[in-house]
């Protein structure tokens, strides 16, 4: 079959691959312990399970608003006006199927063919192969683990061009874990109006930050900003809602009518039973406190990684402020043997790991940063301890 030339420069998703892979092996009755997870490992919340049974039982399940039904439009409206401080109208807002679907629509809308599209790395794995096929070329601006990989207005300015139309922030991030301040922010805001670049703020791991850190959205530090950024998030990390695939995105309003429209023609709307779901998510008064109970042991799983890996000869990491990764740096493992394989790369690592010792990690060179690994703490903490168990046992036999 002859392909498209769109569909053949798109790569698969390794983060998915890993976790493809490590099901695999379980099914092939092997005792396999991943890092590798995007999603929580909580259920989701009973309240929001329940708003959804309410809304089958009660026929809920025809054709909504393309951009979503108006009352969970004001939902997220009264959410982003609480929890970032920015209004919008509900004509500013769209719902659509997980926050992913949310930055295709707006990437799509924003880019012609050629414009660039700035993207800090290390980055999420789908933020470039989404610039690529809405017809954008994907520039990568470094980040550094000495500045906890936080996006410098110096690194931008050498790439910016004619050509550059977008700037991609991702706070709290994945796969960092870093968590940007106000004063971080202003300069990257100041350099985006400067150069007339528009902003998409990825925030989908709002909600999950420690050590008294808070979360600032850069479409609150202004009129002028606000009206430069579109705001993207979604229900399915705070509320452990991954699969019901309903995110939103906040922003001007031509961009927003642009992205229902297309939405119209690619999906139509969102799932409606998800939506009530999604409600109930935004409205209840419990979920403060949902949420609460998974951040404390979020935390405390973070703590344990962090510094048990610190504590393994070979392997350092920083601790991350937000979201649930980690971000291992495991270089000086480069050039050793384990029975004769030479660990050359992040992915020679996670390949002999996963073989050697069943324990999966994601390979840097997915995120654009091949001296580290990452490692999701989004489990249980009896499966840490036993995988990082047998992570320093694989690095104490190399040679």
């Amino acid at each position: 079959m002859d392909l498209s030339r769109k569909s053949k420069c798109i790569s698969p998703s390794p983060t998915l691959a890993v976790d493809a892979k490590a099901k695999q092996l379980k099914s092939e009755g092997h005792d396999v312990i991943s890092f590798g997870a995007g999603e929580p490992d909580f259920d989701t919340p009973d309240f929001i399970k329940f708003a959804a049974i309410e809304a089958i039982n009660q026929g809920f399940t025809k054709y909504t608003p393309v951009d979503g039904i108006q009352e969970l439009k004001k939902a997220i409206s009264e959410a982003l006006r609480e929890e970032i401080g920015v209004d919008y109208e509900a004509t500013q807002v769209i719902v659509s199927n997980g926050a992913k679907h949310c930055l295709f629509n707006a990437l799509y809308c924003l880019c012609d063919e050629g414009d660039e599209v700035l993207i800090p790395s290390p980055y999420w794995v789908s933020y470039p192969e989404i610039v690529k096929l809405c017809g954008g070329t994907p520039v990568f601006v470094p980040t550094f683990e000495s500045q906890d990989f936080k996006l410098k207005a110096d690194n931008i300015k050498p790439l910016i061009n004619e050509k550059t139309k977008v700037l991609i922030i991702n706070s709290p991030n994945n796969p960092t874990g870093s968590v940007y301040t106000r004063e971080d922010l202003l300069d990257i805001a100041e350099l985006a109006l400067k150069y007339d670049i528009f902003i998409i703020s990825d925030e989908i791991y709002d909600k999950l930050v420690y050590d008294g850190e808070r979360h600032i959205s850069i479409a609150s530090l202004g009129k002028e900003i606000y009206s430069n950024t579109l705001v993207v998030n979604g229900v399915s990390k705070a509320y452990s809602m991954t699969g019901w695939r309903i995110g939103y995105a906040a922003g001007p309003k031509e961009l927003i009518k642009a992205m229902a429209d297309f939405q119209s023609h690619a999906t139509s709307n969102p799932n409606s039973i998800a939506q009530k779901a999604a409600l109930e998510a935004l409205k209840n008064p419990d979920k403060k406190q949902a949420v609460n109970n998974m951040v404390e042991e979020f935390a405390n799983r973070r703590k344990y990684m962090v510094d048990r890996i610190n504590n393994i000869d070979g392997l350092s990491c920083r601790m991350p402020k937000g979201a649930f990764y980690v971000m291992m740096n495991v270089s000086k493992t480069f050039g050793k043997y384990i029975e004769g394989r030479v660990i050359k790369d992040s992915t020679t690592f996670a390949e002999a790991l996963l073989e050697k010792y069943k324990v999966a990690v994601v390979p840097g060179i997915a995120f654009g940063a091949d001296e580290y690994v990452r490692l999701s703490y989004a489990t249980s903490m009896k499966n840490i301890k036993e995988g990082l168990d047998r992570i320093e046992q694989f690095v104490m036999e190399l040679s």
